[in-house]
């Protein structure tokens, strides 16, 4: 019994600074000012509530939210749970991240779109389910990808469909594969 009450204390004290305030929500807050946690700000912040520096590493990397590596400015999450993997989610992240240029995990050249897969989003109903910026979209095909991006493109650009459509019309003439698989080109 000592032993476990030992344990619980390191746990209490790995999840929550010396001053009583909670590790995770205070990461939290740095991951949604820089959208990831950068080295420099997690040295600053050990030093400041007289932390490990490991503190903070075994914090951040044990939580899968938490990023070391600067994300995209837009995430999009797929599905790989068993509902999701056994209604085709392997082609829809497969499909997502050639469209992207990304693979699951990575952002892309340009800093405007993260791709992760997850094991499970917990709407099984819905499978296969991509998340764009939070945004759920169940029953998804590796067809239903292009419609999906394009509409989802639009609204984060806050452009008219006519402005986005010559905008995507250009790209495609110019060669970028993505433009054209927007613009409603095969490859």
């Amino acid at each position: 019994m000592a032993l476990l009450e030992k344990q619980m204390q390191v746990d209490q004290e790995n999840f929550t600074t010396r001053n009583g305030q909670s590790l995770v929500a205070l990461l939290q807050e740095v991951q949604e000012q820089y959208n990831y946690l950068p080295e420099e700000v997690l040295r600053e912040l050990a030093c400041a509530r007289g932390l490990s520096l490991m503190e903070m590493y075994s914090v951040a990397t044990f939580y899968k939210s938490f990023s070391l590596q600067p994300r995209g400015r837009h995430k999009i999450v797929t599905c790989t749970g068993t509902a999701c993997h056994v209604r085709g989610s392997e082609k829809v992240t497969e499909e997502v991240s050639r469209m992207l240029g990304v693979k699951p995990g990575g952002t892309s050249e340009d800093g405007e779109y993260s791709l992760e897969s997850v094991n499970c989003l917990g709407a099984c109903a819905l499978a296969p389910l991509v998340v764009v910026d939070g945004e759920y979209h169940g029953n998804m095909t590796a067809a239903r990808v292009a419609a999906l991006f394009r509409e989802q493109l639009k609204k984060m650009k806050g452009q008219s469909a006519e402005s986005f459509d010559k905008v995507i019309e250009e790209k495609a003439i110019a060669g970028c594969s993505c433009a054209r698989l927007l613009a409603g080109e095969k490859n």
